[in-house]
């Protein structure tokens, strides 16, 4: 909850930080899963399972794949443009941005505290660093990808636009409207990120209400699709650097990234034996405590709090 707040402080910078290797990319992954635990575990409440889950296409995208300025972010009109469409996996965008220097790493202990700038959906009234629009309400995030891709395009700029999805959110009709619209227009700068984890927070996704066959709708819709392992930070890269060498992307480009939710910490992670899952349900501090002891310590250090 937030009432009021002002701008986020254009002084407000975190450390810029460029990853060299795939271990390092490996091992930030790692530690935005640390992040994410800590900062659940605090908050006693957000969405575990999907923040988890991809942690490894948002380090890949934010320290390896895209063209992006962190302390210019409101300056600079000729980057590429990120939409979190599935806007509960915040922790994960939220740990990543201030990880690469959007902002202070201290700002992740205040997720979904009352007048925070983290909410527990992405806001953008206080216009925090890297978060272009409010989302969440799911199914809306294609739409408005499509529209910045359109603009994009008009103005002449070669910048693309990144739009990440659930493989749930897939079940909203918005979201076929904005994949109709996206290639009626041959946005080619449009690449869209399927979770592809077949978890909802009502359960199995094939259960509540199957997708399938996924790809052969997105082909039938106009799209290039492409499928990768969305838990392998390599494959992820692979896959995307292939999507930029296609030198006539006349059509936009989806990815069905497939990933496990909860990833990284065992039990976290897939269906329970009850059917549930760690969709929206917090660690307890135990829970935390056990994650993290999984999950280890990195060079990259907690954030303070």
């Amino acid at each position: 909850m937030a009432k009021d707040l002002a701008l986020y402080p254009a002084d407000r910078k975190g450390e810029l930080l460029e990853l060299a290797s795939i271990d390092d990319l490996k091992t930030m992954a790692r530690q935005v899963r640390r992040d994410i635990v800590r900062m659940l575990a605090m908050a006693n409440s957000g969405h575990t399972g999907g923040s988890l889950g991809m942690a490894d296409i948002f380090t890949a995208l934010y320290f390896r794949l895209i063209s992006h300025n962190p302390h210019g972010f409101w300056e600079h009109d000729d980057e590429d443009m990120v939409f979190l469409s599935n806007g509960h996996i915040a922790p994960v965008w939220y740990s990543v941005l201030a990880r690469s220097g959007y902002f202070p790493l201290s700002e992740l202990g205040s997720l979904r505290q009352i007048n925070s700038y983290l909410q527990g959906h992405p806001t953008s009234e206080a216009k925090l660093p890297g978060i272009r629009i409010a989302s969440g309400s799911l199914g809306q995030g294609l739409s408005a990808a499509a529209g910045a891709a359109l603009g994009l395009r008009i103005d002449g700029r070669t910048s693309r636009v990144f739009c990440l999805m659930g493989d749930g959110e897939c079940q909203e009709g918005q979201i076929w409207e904005g994949a109709m619209s996206a290639a009626h227009y041959g946005l080619g700068n449009l690449i869209g990120i399927v979770d592809y984890n077949n978890q909802q927070i009502d359960g199995e996704v094939d259960k509540v209400m199957n997708i399938e066959p996924f790809a052969d709708k997105w082909r039938a819709f106009g799209w290039n699709v492409f499928s990768c392992d969305g838990n392998d930070i390599e494959d992820v890269i692979a896959t995307i650097d292939g999507i930029f060498s296609m030198t006539d992307r006349k059509n936009p480009s989806v990815v069905l990234a497939s990933t496990i939710m909860g990833k990284g910490v065992p039990f976290f992670e897939g269906s329970m034996a009850d059917g549930s899952n760690w969709h929206g349900k917090p660690p307890s501090m135990g829970d935390a405590e056990k994650a993290l002891a999984l999950l280890g310590e990195t060079v990259f250090g907690d954030f303070p709090v």
